[in-house]
């Protein structure tokens, strides 16, 4: 059994499951990259890390000065992984959190340390994310490393997540992410493009003015700094569209094969199964997909146990991811 210096070490080097059972074709196989098993539980602790190493290296964030604070918008995940690295690290963060996300989240930014400002629900992450450019304005002592823009976050992806696939799936002929921040997306597929350029590269989102926990549509008027500043139109071969009770059906449907995943991962699930769909019967395929988080931060919701009707109209009024 290897010894590890620090749980920081644990980040990356995800284990990949063969779920072709939940593969509507027999000559597409289809792999998930079990991002859970990171120690904050997600795929935003390789955003997270890469964030504060990158501070660091350039000198914005000085290691050991206990007195430097950090700001930064989310609705679950990142803040949850900023949470522990900054822990770990010894600065201190204010997390802009809109008021409507379910409880397990605020528990966990609170296990680590981090201090919430609240941001009104009804304006979702688009309103934690204008929050926090104010208050960042307001105080220019505080540190805004701001992942939606941060080169950072795809560069953890090209780093790290996607050359663990190639090297587990050298076969990969699609890979399928959700469209959130886009760093999974534009980090992962400028690996895979540079290095296997037939491989396609398909985004999830969810139809405009609908909310898909964790995925966000560009219809909806804002577009991640750094798709753009990747290109990500040029990197993008396709993007699927799937809806919340998709979502949630495909989130209770990942549990066949043993998989107890977040509600974005059931989303991402469904676009791999689209995806699948469109491969002619003539062609061998494989995908590679993302499951972001396990289930547990979601039990809360009643995904998996409540009348799937109420889950997803409860989703319209509570922030999952």
């Amino acid at each position: 059994m290897a010894r590890y210096a620090s749980i920081l070490d644990l980040i990356g080097n995800t284990p990949v499951v063969d779920v072709s059972e939940l593969s509507p074709k027999a000559n597409v196989t289809i792999l998930a990259k079990l991002e859970g098993r990171n120690p904050a539980g997600s795929v935003k602790d390789r955003v997270a890390l890469s964030l504060i190493e990158a501070a660091e290296r350039d000198g914005v964030l000085i290691p050991g000065k206990s007195d430097q604070i950090l700001i930064e918008p989310s609705s679950g995940n990142t803040g949850i992984a900023l949470a522990m690295v900054c822990r770990l690290r010894g600065y201190h963060l204010k997390v802009v959190l809109p008021t409507n996300v379910s409880p397990e989240r605020r528990q966990l930014l609170l296990v680590f340390g981090a201090e919430i400002i609240d941001s009104p629900g009804a304006e979702g992450s688009n309103g934690a994310v204008r929050l926090a450019h104010t208050l960042a304005e307001e105080h220019p002592e505080w540190i805004f490393l701001y992942q939606y823009a941060n080169p950072a976050n795809p560069l953890a992806h090209y780093r790290t997540t996607g050359p663990e696939i190639l090297k587990d799936v050298p076969e990969i002929t699609h890979f399928v992410a959700g469209l959130g921040t886009s760093g999974t997306l534009m980090g992962v597929g400028k690996y895979l493009k540079e290095h296997k350029p037939e491989v396609q590269i398909w985004a999830v989102e969810p139809p405009s003015g609908e909310m898909v926990d964790g995925l966000r549509s560009l219809d909806d008027g804002y577009i991640p700094p750094i798709f753009t500043d990747n290109h990500g139109t040029e990197l993008l071969n396709r993007k699927v569209v799937v809806r919340p009770r998709e979502s949630i059906e495909w989130t209770r449907k990942m549990t066949e094969v043993g998989l107890f995943a977040g509600i974005s991962s059931g989303a991402i699930m469904a676009g791999a199964v689209k995806c699948a769909n469109l491969i002619p019967d003539d062609e061998v395929a494989t995908i590679v997909t993302i499951v972001c988080d396990d289930g547990w931060k979601y039990l809360s919701t009643g995904a998996w146990s409540d009348d799937i009707d109420e889950v997803v109209e409860r989703a319209k009024k509570i922030i999952y991811f």
